[in-house]
């Protein structure tokens, strides 16, 4: 018992420096956050000691930092809605995951508490319930050059921010110096998640117009490829639907981009990839997860497919969700 006052303690005490505004996680139905060890020693990449993760409201990575560093609570920022839960691996592989939740409740919080990893075992609340593997997850971003996706391996800086808002919360990411092919630029991503919708805005903005930014949904064999244009041909939808998550159960993965911003669509071995056309102008789209055992959650491709359309059609109308 004394171990969870301690934790819950520490956890609220690191909720201050992301409470600029009035924002209380308990009644608010988003959450975002970032934990990291501050009190340990990197031992080459890993990141020995230290006894508890602090929330802070900005981080920068550490040179040292890698895959499975053990230094940041499941491995980078996390952001939830009352319906769905999302993480971005703070790392080269930068691909974004899914926690499907089973409860309304914001969850974040206990997530990689009681073991590093823990959350990958169904519980109360759920489970992270996709296996990105080597593949990009659902709509992060990598580069996509001469049929080789190429991750952020080689990076000056990475700073991460989150913010909590009474109707938002979103996760900023900042790169500097992303090292790709020939070119050398900086990168912004910025991901904002809305209460009781299924979606996240993600907005990408490069300071170079290069060839190959791309995103899209990693690969599973047992799910449908599913896609559709709207009808002003202005917006369409990238998804995957099927028994696809670690349960294993149905799960669909959708993406909604702007025609205009691509340059092509590339079926992989790992992906369904959308690659932008090279621009510095910000680019927005919108992706998500629909797992089955949400509350009241979508069970069958048809529910999946109607979802889908319905969304479509508020693109189609005012150009934005």
């Amino acid at each position: 018992m004394k171990a969870k006052i301690t934790t819950a303690v520490l956890f609220f005490a690191g909720l201050t420096a992301i409470n600029a505004q009035k924002y209380d996680i308990k009644t608010n139905k988003t959450y975002a956050e970032i934990s990291a060890k501050t009190d340990g020693k990197w031992e080459g990449r890993k990141y020995k000691g230290g006894t508890v993760f602090k929330n802070v409201d900005r981080l920068k990575l550490a040179p040292e930092h890698t895959d499975h560093s053990f230094d940041i609570r499941y491995e980078g920022p996390g952001w939830e809605n009352n319906r769905i839960g999302y993480r971005l691996y703070l790392d080269w592989r930068n691909a974004i995951d899914i926690f499907g939740k089973k409860t309304s409740e914001n969850i974040l919080p206990k997530v990689g508490q009681d073991g590093f990893d823990s959350y990958h075992e169904m519980s109360d609340w759920g489970a992270d319930i996709l296996k990105a593997g080597k593949g990009i997850g659902i709509g992060s971003i990598d580069r996509y050059l001469n049929n080789e996706k190429l991750h952020f391996r080689e990076v000056d800086s990475t700073i991460a921010t989150v913010a909590n808002k009474a109707k938002e919360s979103t996760v900023k990411v900042n790169y500097y110096g992303w090292k790709t092919a020939s070119d050398k630029i900086d990168f912004i991503s910025e991901l904002t998640i809305k209460p009781d919708q299924l979606y996240t805005q993600h907005t990408i903005k490069a300071s170079q117009a290069i060839k190959g930014i791309c995103t899209g949904i990693v690969k599973q064999k047992t799910a449908e490829l599913l896609k559709k244009e709207s009808k002003n041909k202005k917006w369409a939808y990238l998804a995957t639907y099927g028994e696809q998550s670690l349960v294993p159960d149905k799960l669909g993965m959708a993406i909604f981009y702007e025609i205009s911003t691509i340059e092509n669509i590339a079926d992989t071995d790992l992906d369904y990839l959308l690659v932008f056309k090279p621009t510095t102008k910000a680019v927005t789209f919108y992706l998500l997860g629909a797992w089955e055992q949400e509350v009241n959650g979508i069970k069958t491709k048809e529910e999946f497919v109607q979802y889908l359309d319905k969304q479509l059609e508020v693109l189609n109308k005012k150009g934005k969700m």
